[in-house]
């Protein structure tokens, strides 16, 4: 018995709308929450590499984010450093759009930082850097969480947001450790 194209192309629209139910709703009974965080060992006191952090100019010079696209426009306001220091950036497609503020400081210990994405999607998250002793150095901790909705959830189902997130995340504390271990 052959088929018609009516029924092909009736049964790979019935398949397709089940393979995207079943995401939906594997996405449905994931957390509504995420958090990546990454650690590194630097062999230099905290108040050497805490200048890097509380100072949202200098990422340009470890953040791996900061670095893929030259030509992104960066524009700084706000505190010099520290709380209240703000910064907004245009870039690629790659690395969209988006603002960062530092809301809390404590010297040498820790810094948390509001970050807003506008493109390629908008999401509001939170950035923590955790400096720590360890043996003669410091360990640096480098979080982000925040919200996820249904559609980050669907996309969480099919690639893991942690693989993607660490790579970064361990590309940038390892050039930390290096501009601090200098």
């Amino acid at each position: 018995m052959m088929m018609t194209p009516f029924y092909i192309v009736l049964g790979i629209g019935a398949v397709m709308i089940a393979a995207i139910a079943i995401v939906l709703i594997i996405a449905a009974l994931k957390p509504n929450h995420f958090r990546v965080e990454r650690s590194i060992d630097i062999n230099a006191p905290a108040a050497k590499i805490f200048p890097y952090l509380d100072d949202l100019r200098q990422q340009r010079l470890w953040s791996p984010w900061d670095q893929k696209d030259p030509n992104m426009k960066r524009t700084y306001s706000g505190a010099e450093r520290g709380v209240g220091a703000k910064y907004a950036w245009d870039g690629n497609k790659e690395i969209g759009a988006g603002s960062q503020e530092i809301m809390a400081v404590k010297p040498n210990e820790r810094i948390d930082v509001n970050i807003d994405f506008t493109r390629p999607f908008k999401a509001n998250n939170k950035i923590e850097f955790i400096l720590r002793p360890a043996g003669s150095g410091t360990n640096v901790t480098w979080a982000i969480h925040g919200p996820m909705n249904i559609m980050f959830r669907a996309m969480h189902v099919i690639m893991s947001m942690d693989k993607m997130m660490n790579a970064e995340f361990d590309k940038g504390l390892m050039q930390l450790k290096a501009l601090a271990e200098k």
